[in-house]
C-alpha cells in the first residue's frame, strides 16, 4: 500500500458540493492499494501513521503524534498514487488494486486507524472528490508498505 501523509491545520473533502469529511489539526492521508497488498499492510501502515511523531513539542521539535496533539485523520482513497508515468505523457493506473480489493483495504486501513483510538473522517471510495487542505510546515511524507527503508 502507498500513502501520502500530510500534516495539516485543517482539511476537508467534498462530493458534489457537499462536505463529507472535515478535520482541524491532524493528518490528511491519501491511500492507494495495489495488487498483492494485504490486511496486514493496512494495519501496519495505520499503526505507523498513528505513532508517527511529526507534530511539534514545546521546544519546536517534531516529537508528538497525531494522538498526542488530540488531532484527527482525514483519509481519502487515491488510486492515482499508483500511476506509471515514465512512458509517454498520459499516466497509466494498471498498478492500482481493482475496485473490490481497493475498497476493502481502504476500509481496513480506516478501521485500523480507529482501532488506534484516532478520530477518522473519510472521503467516499470510487467517487470524484474535491480535497482541500492547509499543509502545516509543510510536512509531507511518502509511505510504502513495500519500501525496505
Amino acid at each position: 500500500m502507498k500513502l501520502l501523509l500530510q500534516r495539516v491545520t485543517e482539511a476537508a473533502v467534498d462530493i458534489d458540493g457537499a462536505c463529507v469529511g472535515r478535520i482541524g489539526p491532524g493528518l490528511l492521508v491519501l491511500v492507494c492499494a495495489e495488487p498483492g497488498d494485504t490486511d496486514e499492510d493496512a494495519a501496519y501502515l495505520a499503526r505507523k501513521v498513528a505513532l508517527m511523531r511529526i507534530f511539534s513539542d514545546d521546544e519546536g521539535k517534531m516529537n508528538r503524534s497525531v494522538a498526542d496533539i488530540g488531532g484527527a485523520v482525514l483519509s481519502v482513497s487515491q488510486f492515482t498514487l499508483a500511476a506509471r508515468w515514465k512512458k509517454g505523457n498520459r499516466p497509466g493506473f494498471s498498478d492500482a488494486a481493482g475496485p473490490e480489493l481497493g475498497a476493502r483495504l481502504y476500509d481496513c486501513f480506516c478501521d485500523a486507524l480507529r482501532a488506534e483510538g484516532l478520530p477518522v473522517e473519510t472521503g467516499r471510495f470510487g467517487t470524484e472528490m474535491k480535497v482541500s487542505l492547509v499543509n502545516d510546515g509543510p510536512v509531507t511524507i511518502w509511505m510504502d508498505s513495500r519500501d525496505p527503508r
